[in-house]
C-alpha cells in the first residue's frame, strides 16, 4: 500500500512558490506502509480531535514545545481537552502564558528559547521543580529561516534550534520520565529529512558553516537529525518502558513561512487553503503517535498521515551508524549543558 495522496499538493506548492516549504521531489521516493507496526484507519484528512476521540488522558503529564502557535498550539489544545496536564513552552513566558490561558483544561506555561542552551536547561529544571514527571514529550518547535547563514554559539542556527535544543531538553527530562516507566517521545521531523537534506545526510564537516550554506538543505539536515535522534534514542530506551518515534505532519498552514521570500510567502498565503493541511489536520499524526493505545511499545518508527511508513529511494532516515555518530557529535556540541 503506497501513500501518494499529497504528492500533487507538494508539487503544486513548489510551482506556486518557486521553492517548496518542505522541498521534496516525490518522484525519487516511494512512501509505503510499514507493516512491522500497527496501522490505523486515519489518514491525511484526519484531525487531532478525531484521532484522540474517546481517550481519557486524566493523570497524564505532557510537554509540548512551541505551544503558542500552529501545530504546537493545536497539540496542546487537544491534549488538554482529553484531560492531560500540558506544560506548554514558548520562546517567551508571555507567549506561552497567553497560549495556555486560551485553551480549556489544565496547562502550565514555561519559557523555552531553543537557541539558548541555558534556557533549555532552565526549562527542564523548572519542570522538575513542578514535580511533574512527563508521560508525553512532543518535540514540536522549529524554525526555517529561508535566509543567509546564521550562527548561534558558532553552530548553524536551524540545526541548533530544531535539533540541539531538543537534544538537551530530552536528555535533561529523561531521568524524570523514566520514573514513570511508561512514556512517549515524539519528534517532529519532515519529508525534508529525506527529500531536502544534503546528499551525504548529516554533513558533519559543515555544522558550523565551514562550507557553503543553503537554507533548504539546512532545514532538511535539521529534520533528518530529528529522525536520527529518534532512531538512536529508541535504541537507548529499550527495556525502559519509554518509546521514541518520529513523524512528518505534512504541509500545514502555519507561520513557519513568515521569514520566507515574498513570492513564496505570498503564494503560500494565497494557495495554502487549497494545497495544505489545516493545523487540526497537521497535528493529527503527532497526537496519534503520542496517545494511541495501539502504539503501546512501538518505538523507532517513522509516521506520515497517522501511519508508520518506510521510504524507498536514496535517503538516510534509518541510517543507524549515522544516528550514533550524530548522538556523539551532539554530546560534544552541547557539552556542559547535558547532565
Amino acid at each position: 500500500m503506497e501513500i501518494n495522496r499529497r504528492q500533487l499538493i507538494y508539487s503544486a506548492a513548489t510551482l506556486a512558490a518557486g521553492a517548496s516549504l518542505t522541498a521534496c521531489s516525490d518522484s525519487e521516493y516511494t512512501v509505503s506502509i510499514d507493516t512491522r507496526w500497527p496501522t490505523s484507519s486515519f489518514g491525511a484528512d484526519s484531525t487531532g480531535e478525531e484521532v484522540t476521540a474517546g481517550l481519557d488522558l486524566a493523570g497524564k503529564v505532557a510537554v509540548v514545545t512551541g505551544c503558542n502557535s500552529g501545530l504546537g498550539y493545536e497539540t496542546m489544545r487537544v491534549l488538554a481537552l482529553r484531560g492531560a496536564h500540558v506544560i506548554g513552552t514558548g520562546r517567551t513566558l508571555e507567549k506561552a502564558t497567553a497560549a495556555c490561558a486560551s485553551v480549556s483544561g489544565k496547562t502550565t506555561p514555561l519559557a523555552l528559547e531553543l537557541s539558548d542552551f541555558q534556557s533549555t536547561v532552565d526549562c527542564a529544571e523548572s519542570i522538575a521543580a513542578l514535580e511533574l514527571a512527563p508521560n508525553i514529550l512532543v518535540l514540536n518547535a522549529g524554525i526555517n529561516t529561508f535566509g543567509e547563514l546564521e550562527l548561534v554559539n558558532g553552530i548553524e542556527k536551524i540545526f541548533t534550534v530544531n535539533f540541539l535544543g531538543h537534544f538537551i531538553l530530552t536528555n535533561r527530562l529523561l531521568p524524570l520520565m523514566q520514573t514513570k516507566n511508561n512514556g512517549r517521545i515524539v519528534h517532529v521531523s519532515s519529508r525534508s529529512g529525506y527529500g531536502q537534506a544534503p546528499a551525504v545526510g548529516i554533513d558533519f564537516d559543515n555544522l558550523r558553516g565551514e562550507k557553503s550554506f543553503d537554507a533548504g538543505q539546512a532545514y532538511g539536515r535539521s529534520k533528518l537529525a530529528n529522525a536520527l535522534f529518534s532512531l538512536e534514542l529508541a535504541q537507548r530506551l529499550q527495556g525502559t518502558g519509554l518509546s521514541s518515534n518520529a513523524i512528518h505532519p505534512g504541509l500545514v498552514q502555519t507561520n513557519i513561512a513568515r521569514t520566507a521570500p515574498v513570492l513564496m510567502r505570498s503564494a503560500f498565503e494565497w494557495f495554502g487553503g487549497v494545497i495544505a493541511k489545516s493545523p487540526a489536520q497537521g497535528a493529527a499524526t503527532q497526537l496519534y503517535v503520542a496517545t494511541s493505545p495501539q502504539l503501546e511499545g512501538v518505538s523507532g518508527a517513522y509516521f506520515e498521515d497517522c501511519n508508520p511508513v518506510v521510504i524507498s529511494g536514496q535517503n538516510h532516515m534509518t541510517d543507524s551508524a549515522m544516528a550514533k555518530k550524530l548522538w556523539a557529535t551532539a554530546q560534544s556540541m552541547c557539552g556542559q549543558y547535558l547532565i
